[in-house]
């Protein structure tokens, strides 16, 4: 093992070293969420538009750019959940050798937030079986002639469609909440925090995360009531 491995290695060990890849690595998903909501939200603009959006991801760099993009994600994803986990597990073993009321006050932070977070790794996945891996054979063959047909038929129809549409209404919900609080424990770990920046701090927090519930959450309960058809 050489030293820049040794080193690398060490620092991951440490806490500084893993709440700086939590942090970066959510600001990654942050400026991720931005660009898929910009892009989704053109399902407002109707057929053509969205159907041009998702052709262009789908051609860029000859169809390898998006192959790029979601391996550089999923790569992100898995070392944001490793990080706090482990970060959890450092936090538990702290409150229990001292039980001071700040240590206790972060442990039941960090246990919402990685619970919160492991519901929404759940909801990714069933997204991504749902409108990239296509696992429903309906949806793949409308996929073919039309994605904008394929996320209209995702969210329309029946009972089984509203429970679709309920699960990605929760899961959006604890998205932005941990959003809302990861956001802000971000620019602290990253350096930008002050106590006369910190209130700004929340309030963009809070609104990116407003934002960002509002748009994803917008799209399956339009098409679900037929607003968008």
């Amino acid at each position: 093992m050489n030293a820049l491995t040794r080193s690398a290695a060490a620092y991951w060990n440490s806490s500084i070293g893993k709440k700086l890849v939590v942090a970066v690595t959510g600001l990654a998903m942050v400026v991720f969420l931005a660009g898929h909501l910009t892009g989704n939200m053109l399902i407002y603009a109707g057929k053509e538009a969205f159907d041009e959006y998702a052709k262009f991801l789908h051609e860029a760099g000859h169809g390898a750019l998006i192959w790029v993009a979601r391996a550089g994600l999923l790569v992100v994803l898995v070392l944001h959940v490793w990080a706090t986990i482990l970060l959890t597990r450092e936090n538990k073993a702290a409150r229990q050798a001292y039980q001071y009321k700040a240590t206790i006050q972060a442990s039941k932070s960090s246990r919402i937030m990685i619970w919160s977070g492991l519901t929404v790794l759940a909801f990714i996945v069933f997204h991504i079986l749902h409108f990239t891996v296509r696992t429903n054979s309906h949806l793949a063959e409308i996929a073919k002639e039309s994605p904008y047909e394929m996320v209209i038929a995702g969210f329309s129809g029946g009972f089984l469609q509203a429970l679709v549409v309920l699960f990605y209404v929760i899961a959006m919900t604890l998205l932005c909440s941990h959003i809302s609080h990861g956001v802000a424990s971000m620019f602290q770990t990253l350096g930008f925090r002050s106590k006369k920046a910190a209130s700004l701090i929340q309030c963009i927090s809070l609104g990116y995360a407003v934002v960002i519930w509002v748009g994803f959450v917008s799209i399956p309960v339009a098409i679900l009531l037929g607003f968008v058809k």
